[in-house]
């Protein structure tokens, strides 16, 4: 388990290849990276143009939110302050296990979620986790050479009006939450990574251990 602090986007998507090569080639286990990222927003295999960006490259840059192109599934996700992003490195002994580990994360998450007193739930046509019509983690994978990478989204305590500068997931009719909406009180990082933590080991039956790679960016 790699813990990285808050680390730019671009730099931890080069961490994540270099951890696949060596995971997909047996010389490193599977490994966890758990990190926090200043703005930006990704864009998926699915996505269609910039149809689901809701102001232009250059207006989000001059936000200060960069845009980068990316090998996961799905359309368009925000990551940000506040947000517990982690990514497992996994390898699959065949592909049919992609499915299954998607559920398993989401299983995770709601796990998560309940022992903070929420009641979240998974939502068939799409991937990801929800409270009612708001989603509170969004899931995307990427598989190659039968090893997984990108991964999961939590809202902790995040700024919420991210859909004002894209349709999250490219949907328009879904609304947002985060732990510290759904519980009324400031949620921390730390918090929620602990909660992370314990329900992914109970989900795949291993231990995390932390080596921390801290690093403000």
């Amino acid at each position: 388990m790699l813990d990285l602090g808050r680390r730019d986007y671009r730099d931890v998507w080069d961490i994540q290849h270099a951890v696949h090569e060596r995971v997909r080639a047996g010389e490193d286990p599977d490994t966890w990276i758990f990190v926090e990222h200043p703005p930006v927003v990704t864009l998926g295999r699915n996505v269609k143009g910039d149809a689901n960006l809701l102001l232009s490259r250059e207006a989000l840059a001059a936000r200060g939110v960069d845009v980068v192109n990316v090998e996961r599934g799905g359309d368009v996700t925000y990551h940000g302050p506040g947000q517990l992003v982690v990514y497992p490195i996994r390898r699959l002994a065949r592909f049919r296990e992609v499915v299954p580990l998607v559920r398993a994360l989401e299983g995770a998450v709601i796990d998560a979620c309940a022992s903070f007193g929420i009641a979240s739930e998974r939502w068939s046509e799409h991937a990801g986790v929800w409270v009612g019509r708001d989603q509170i983690c969004a899931i995307g994978l990427a598989v190659r050479k039968m090893t997984s990478l990108h991964g999961i989204a939590l809202n902790v305590d995040t700024a919420l009006d991210y859909d004002r500068l894209i349709n999250p997931c490219g949907l328009t009719d879904r609304g947002l939450t985060s732990l510290s909406r759904e519980t009324g009180r400031t949620v921390g990082l730390a918090e929620a990574k602990d909660a992370l933590v314990r329900a992914f080991e109970t989900a795949f039956d291993m231990t995390l251990v932390s080596e921390n790679m801290g690093k403000t960016a």
